[in-house]
């Protein structure tokens, strides 16, 4: 990550001259002065370059998921505004609008737990309210990842939709994660959707389209997601499984194990999604006494320490819907990774509230 500082400290020509067109920007005054368009596309061109260049592998080295999904929300408008005078930069688009469905997806999760904690309170007016604002948020989720969905086909010049559709030239490493995650978040805006009562109306036959698409990466080098991918599909969509293909929790079981092994966990995220979509609690207390047991010896991918860290977040929040639905409150730290009942409550350490008053 400290590469990415140095650039700017060996190079500090580079940061004066986006410093300068920028503050040029500024002063420029009326948008629609013709003058302007030329010094407009240089700086559409700078800023796209620096953001494919620099920006995308950057980001995804952060450990900060906050501020990862805070840049998506603020760095996107600005740099699809250029798309008006120069092409619109869709590889790091596809990322910053995925960071950008984060931060909404996690005001859904917040939603989400009030209406769990409120409906075991038996509080059913609070209940309803925090639902239907989980589900509103939801939608917005699902929009901004379908456009990230969009966004990654686009860079490619990949139409998932064509029969017979030939897997796209990915150039490098880059390529592959950013076309990767283009077919997870294609997945998840239509979970996302089906979470807000399909306000979003994402189209459904995304689900096939990224099974198929899966298999044009290599699934030992990206941790086990592309399996864990069409693992998912396959117990959403029966029909979409191949003959004698494996079943798909051991599918999904073997691509979280090789996530640990390869330091990335997004595959062991998906199976947490699975588990608790389906109401596998089986599944979902495995899931997570293993995710907890490889932090003993997980040896993260620095460059992809991001995709980790919202995989952790993933399975919390799987965790705190399992918990608050049962016992009205989010896992207990020293419980993450349990899925205990009431009788096994009573060794743990509560607040004394009357202490703080």
């Amino acid at each position: 990550m400290t590469s990415h500082f140095l650039r700017f400290s060996v190079f500090p020509g580079r940061a004066r001259y986006i410093l300068s067109i920028l503050a040029a920007l500024l002063l420029s005054g009326c948008s629609t002065n013709p003058l302007m368009t030329p010094v407009y596309k240089v700086t559409g061109g700078v800023l796209k370059g620096y953001a494919e260049t620099e920006a995308t592998p950057y980001v995804l080295e952060m450990s900060d998921t906050g501020m990862a999904c805070a840049l998506g929300e603020s760095v996107d408008p600005l740099l699809y505004s250029f798309s008006r005078v120069v092409d619109a930069p869709n590889e790091t688009g596809s990322l910053l609008m995925l960071l950008s469905a984060n931060c909404a997806e996690q005001e859904a999760w917040e939603a989400e737990l009030r209406y769990r904690t409120y409906e075991f309170a038996g509080a059913i007016d609070q209940a309803k309210d925090a639902r239907e604002r989980a589900k509103r948020l939801n939608a917005l989720v699902a929009k901004r990842r379908y456009k990230a969905f969009q966004r990654a086909m686009a860079t490619y010049e990949f139409d998932p939709a064509a029969e017979n559709a030939e897997c796209p030239f990915l150039f490098d490493e880059y390529d592959e994660i950013t076309f990767l995650l283009g077919l997870l978040t294609g997945m998840q805006a239509i979970v996302n959707d089906a979470n807000s009562g399909a306000l979003a109306g994402v189209p459904r036959d995304i689900a096939a389209q990224a099974e198929r698409a899966a298999k044009c990466v290599d699934n030992e080098k990206w941790a086990g997601l592309p399996n864990a991918i069409r693992g998912l599909v396959w117990l959403l969509l029966p029909d979409t499984r191949p003959d004698l293909s494996p079943d798909p929790w051991e599918v999904l079981e073997n691509s979280s194990r090789l996530s640990v092994e390869k330091g990335m966990r997004a595959s062991m995220a998906l199976e947490a999604v699975a588990a608790e979509t389906f109401g596998r609690d089986d599944v979902l207390e495995d899931v997570l006494a293993r995710f907890v047991a490889s932090e003993e010896s997980f040896d993260v991918q620095e460059k992809y320490r991001l995709i980790d860290e919202i995989a952790r977040l993933v399975v919390t929040f799987a965790s705190d819907k399992y918990w608050a639905s049962h016992y009205g409150y989010r896992t207990p730290s020293t419980y993450f990774g349990k899925l205990s009942d009431q009788r096994d409550m009573e060794g743990v350490e509560t607040m004394d509230l009357d202490g703080l008053l």
